[in-house]
């Protein structure tokens, strides 16, 4: 005999399965719900936590190799680039001369330079956020984020939504945010790879939506104002017709609704929505999240340290965010004028521009997180989809290469000031040490202590490792 909620029940004919269920989460026969999540997502191993957050930095477009970490001054003239490299603190780093300020600081980050993949195209950025290729044909150029693989970001959103629900504790903040916009909206576009994919909208990133002045508009290029800058999500703005305890009476009243359902069983669209309305509802609520996305109240010294361009306030921005609890927050330098960092016509923008913005928005981000003390558990990523083609045009514009390519790794317990891989002579291929982007997301994973071959299950219930077969860089690890 078994007495389960004080009822005797025959062993032969046994507890329904719905009171087996009950025992079960109630801690009965050892079995608890902590258990049955740890067991449901098989395969994790306790990992040290060497990093808090991650600030990822997405440059769209492919930054050139040869222009940037891993210049070839004594490859054939129509390879090396106009550029020359000079001394930095980083021994065996070859740095552009345009790069100045970061090559003050290269003791402070390391360069992973045989990044490598398959997708010659912009759309490796799903491959790039995921870890996982893309798999729907290059030319559809907008997204169909429903498919897609969960986004990093999103896998860290949903593995710590699930332990706010497992602790009951509330956040002011969500984990997983983008600014200054999802990639592609200020092309009109909208690429995979940012999105919660199969894993539920309830995971996707809460992002700020700037707006630029039109169509030949760059606003990367130019100083943007404070009202550019009012960057509050819409409905995150205070309500005066609507206080907080009207608010609250509303939560109340449709509570009181879905209470009168007669179904029992939630489906997976009804779960979804649920934790979408308790966001919602939780944001609306948070002065915190108000507050962190008000750039303004920087002093004017610490804007114009990071620059007044729409890359340093918004990875201002970012930092803001990381600081009031964000885990995961990506911000993205993309292409409004169709160009930009996609240089297959010439060099000068990069000259002039690009690596004037990204040096000192860079190094001052850095020194601001050293400053606050966040820099040692606060991972920063700086990566790009693709590089360029090893020959140069006429006028030193290149075209896409996705065969060899660096990204940068800071804070979060990486060892500074050294090199991983190297590439040929002409920057073309990894001539040693290759990294996937599988590898990437493991050591991104394996920074914050979350182990690489961890499984969640898929929209069939199929338990699925979060990296494709990933490899964590543990070298470049204090």
């Amino acid at each position: 005999m078994l007495t389960i909620f004080g009822q005797s029940q025959q062993v032969c004919s046994g507890p329904s399965r719905r009171e087996m269920l009950q025992a079960c989460g109630a801690g009965l026969f050892g079995v608890s719900l902590p258990a049955v999540l740890a067991a449901e997502d098989s395969g994790g191993v306790a990992l040290p936590v060497r990093a808090k957050r991650v600030l990822y930095l997405y440059i769209y477009g492919g930054p050139a190799q040869h222009e940037t970490w891993d210049l070839k001054p004594d490859a054939p003239s129509g390879i090396r680039g106009p550029f020359r490299p000079i001394a930095c603190r980083t021994p065996d780093l070859l740095i552009s001369e345009h790069l100045p300020r970061m090559a003050a600081v290269s003791d402070k980050f390391a360069v992973v330079r045989t990044v490598h993949h398959t997708h010659n195209n912009h759309h490796a950025c799903h491959w790039i956020k995921t870890g996982r290729p893309w798999h729907l044909p290059e030319t559809i150029l907008n997204a169909t984020p429903d498919q897609d693989w969960p986004s990093m970001g999103s896998i860290v959103e949903y593995l710590d939504q699930r332990q706010a629900n497992l602790t009951g504790q509330r956040r002011g903040i969500p984990g997983y945010l983008y600014a200054p916009a999802p990639l592609g909206h200020l092309q009109g576009y909208d690429y995979p790879g940012q999105y919660a994919g199969w894993l539920g909208r309830a995971f996707n990133p809460l992002a700020t939506n700037f707006r630029r002045r039109g169509t030949s508009d760059n606003p990367y290029f130019r100083e943007v104002t404070d009202e550019e800058m009012d960057l509050r999500i819409q409905g995150l703005d205070e309500q005066v017709a609507l206080p907080l305890d009207r608010l609250n009476r509303r939560r109340s009243l449709l509570q009181q609704f879905d209470a009168g359902r007669t179904r029992v069983d939630v489906s997976g669209a009804e779960a979804t929505y649920s934790r979408l309305q308790q966001k919602a509802f939780d944001l609306v609520n948070s002065t915190q999240i108000r507050e962190a996305l008000d750039v303004r109240r920087e002093p004017p010294h610490v804007r114009d340290r990071y620059g007044r361009h729409l890359y340093g306030q918004s990875v201002l921005l970012g930092r803001r965010l990381l600081e009031a609890g964000a885990r995961f927050v990506t911000v993205q330098w993309e292409c409004p004028d169709g160009y930009s960092w996609d240089s297959h016509i010439h060099s000068n923008d990069i000259r002039d521009k690009l690596l004037p913005g990204l040096d000192q928005t860079y190094t001052a981000v850095l020194q601001d997180l050293s400053d606050r003390g966040l820099l040692d558990d606060t991972l920063v990523v700086l990566t790009s989809e693709i590089g360029r083609t090893p020959l140069g045009t006429a006028t030193w514009g290149r075209g896409h290469w996705c065969h060899c390519f660096p990204m940068l790794l800071a804070g979060g317990g990486i060892r500074g000031g050294v090199v991983y891989g190297k590439s040929d002579r002409d920057g073309a291929y990894p001539a040693d040490l290759p990294v996937r982007p599988a590898d990437v997301s493991a050591t991104i994973f394996t920074a914050l202590g979350i182990d690489p071959d961890l499984r969640i299950s898929d929209p069939l219930g199929r338990p699925t490792p979060i990296t494709d077969h990933g490899r964590a860089l543990t070298e470049l690890f204090v």
